[in-house]
């Protein structure tokens, strides 16, 4: 069973909207790139997967737009389930969360979209950062993963 974020409000109406997100951490794996959008809140990269793309499709252009990268992936944590309202777009959203982990990346220019802030956090002030609790959980994962790693 997938870990499950947020609070189903019954009698609402949701809008699935599929997303694939990376666990992006620097060099010496001590910080974490996030993502602020317009509203303030903070995000991992990565975004909605458009009609005809597959995770590795969407992530690859998410990760362009957003802060000008290119990526290799390394592990799939899983899916992580989130249910919340959007005041912006006043719609309710069941957003089924793919997260991945990052291992290389390369600076390919400046984000295609200007409208968004980048900042490196440590990992646990990044984690208090996240607006959503599937980006949480994908860092949570990424830093067991690495521990795990690490006493190996």
């Amino acid at each position: 069973m997938n870990p499950t974020f947020g609070d189903k409000v019954e009698e609402a109406h949701y809008q699935t909207r599929y997303g694939v997100y990376a666990v992006i951490p620097n060099q010496d794996k001590t910080k974490i790139i996030l993502v602020q959008a317009p509203n303030e809140a903070w995000f991992l990269p990565g975004g909605e997967i458009e009609a005809g793309e597959n995770h590795f499709s969407a992530l690859k252009r998410e990760l362009i737009e957003e802060i000008g990268y290119t990526a290799t992936l390394g592990q799939y944590y899983g899916q992580a389930d989130e249910y919340f309202y959007s005041s912006h777009r006043d719609t309710y959203y069941y957003n089924p969360a793919y997260i991945y982990e990052v291992v290389d990346f390369s600076e390919i220019g400046k984000p295609l979209e200007d409208f968004n802030n980048l900042a490196w956090f440590p990992i646990d002030e990044a984690i208090a950062k996240l607006k959503r609790g599937s980006h949480k959980w994908g860092i949570e994962q990424w830093k067991e993963s690495n521990t795990l790693i690490a006493k190996s």
